[in-house]
């Protein structure tokens, strides 16, 4: 039976009495304030939340500490139900899978089940490496990528492709056993089982398993009974046919502290590797995970945050749950201004002054060119096009005469300048595309320059 709206307020408030000390302050006040109680019914709480980002942090980061408190309160187990509330439109209702895994995470593989290659964003930086995880997902053990070895900076995607292929595996009905791991856990389990005397079993957990996700082997650096122990590991899934995908942080020849036989190991299969994500791929990344979470953000939004987040794509997400929290926490549609205030500490904008270097740069992004070439003799044509709508840009934005214009891209003379301004004025008549170009282009110097 429902409970009356006020003993719903009361058991909740209670609720939030327990749950403030286990968490602190700033995240109790964006990730619980904004919950509302709307309805109990056999010990199943339903929970209105904002939206479906807002849903999906809370249950993955906060779950158990709710559960906790709600089971306690009531005095027997409780369930979580969600219901997201839409502008002008009715709420929906969202049932998760119950027992839900802790986290989100399966008991039996360790993957967390919201790593997929659907929700992967493919690009220049990354997309080797996404097309190499993939076929081992397809035929695990069954083609020469094996081990697949996948390197690249903080936050750029190891893990994500790591667990996919996992995740690929189980969901496309392959009866394999999978496993994913942490080379700290891994480590860890082995102190365990040698000083609990269950070396035998920690071995046959190992070399058990059909694919073995084993992310960041560089903590196996100076770790002599650890390597010593996955070296055999790694020989025995091997013989055996079975698949191995490691993750590490810089190439396996550039392991400081890990043995050469395992180095070799690594190397005798596929090393792809993950770069930054560049300016196209960063923006794709964040209205993608806007689009999936029903958040409508200004376009010129993430112009902001991909044009300033340009080291790995955690941050990028960041941005985006720190804009989600403001706008749960106030009510509030974010604006560009806002955004700009609100990010303040985590984007800290570069101090440059507009420039024709700087209009250089962001010219030869915008068109995938390095910088140096709007400075070359060359006259391939898409370098000549960038070439002068750089120097129209730089005719427009800056009082800089044309002789000057000119010394920058390469020592021209200053009719060079006139013909590539009067080129890009005339296309402009006519040419919708280039309209749009130059728009971009000169918002994107707009940003780099707050």
């Amino acid at each position: 039976m429902d409970l009356l709206s006020r003993e719903l307020t009361d058991i909740w408030e209670r609720c939030l009495t327990l749950i403030r000390p286990s968490v602190n302050e700033q995240a109790f006040h964006t990730w619980f304030r904004p919950i509302r109680p709307k309805s109990i019914h056999d010990a199943t709480v339903v929970l209105q939340v904002p939206n479906r980002f807002f849903l999906d942090y809370v249950d993955q980061h906060y779950r158990t500490i709710l559960l906790a408190a709600l089971s306690q309160v009531l005095g027997r187990p409780a369930q979580i139900s969600y219901e997201i509330l839409r502008p002008d439109a009715a709420p929906t209702t969202v049932s998760l899978p119950t027992p839900p895994p802790p986290n989100g995470i399966d008991a039996e593989t360790q993957l967390s089940l919201r790593f997929t290659f659907d929700n992967f964003v493919e690009g220049s930086n990354n997309q080797f490496a996404r097309a190499a995880s993939l076929a081992v997902a397809q035929s695990p053990g069954q083609t020469a990528f094996n081990p697949l070895v996948i390197y690249g900076g903080v936050g750029l995607g190891k893990t994500h492709l790591l667990q996919a292929i996992g995740n690929y595996i189980r969901a496309h009905g392959n009866r394999h056993r999978v496993l994913y791991v942490s080379s700290e856990r891994f480590t860890l389990d082995f102190i365990s089982a040698i000083q609990n005397n269950r070396s035998s079993e920690f071995s046959a957990r190992y070399r058990s398993v059909d694919v073995l996700l084993l992310d960041d082997i560089q903590f196996f650096a100076n770790k002599e009974r650890t390597q010593e122990e996955f070296f055999h590991t790694f020989n025995a899934l091997y013989h055996r046919g079975k698949q191995i995908v490691l993750t590490s942080d810089r190439p396996p020849a550039e392991l400081k502290g890990v043995e050469e036989r395992l180095i070799s190991r690594f190397n005798s299969g596929l090393v792809a590797d993950i770069q930054p994500p560049d300016y196209e791929t960063r923006l794709a990344i964040l209205t993608k995970k806007a689009e999936e979470n029903g958040i409508d953000l200004d376009p010129a939004i993430y112009d902001f945050i991909a044009a300033n987040v340009t080291s790995n794509i955690r941050d990028l997400e960041g941005c985006l749950i720190r804009l989600l929290a403001y706008s749960s926490l106030t009510g509030q549609d974010i604006t560009l201004r806002m955004a700009k205030e609100i990010l303040r500490d985590i984007i800290r904008p570069k101090q440059r002054r507009l420039s024709i270097e700087l209009i250089q740069s962001v010219v030869a992004e915008y068109y995938g060119l390095p910088d140096d070439l709007l400075r070359a003799r060359t006259r391939k044509q898409e370098v000549a096009h960038a070439r002068q709508v750089a120097m129209y840009m730089a005719k427009k934005l800056t009082n800089a005469p044309l002789k000057t214009i000119g010394l920058h891209f390469g020592g021209r003379d200053h009719t060079t300048v006139i013909h590539a301004i009067q080129t890009i004025q005339s296309a402009l008549q006519d040419n919708e595309g280039l309209r749009c170009d130059l728009q971009n282009i000169e918002r994107r110097i707009e940003i780099a320059t707050l």
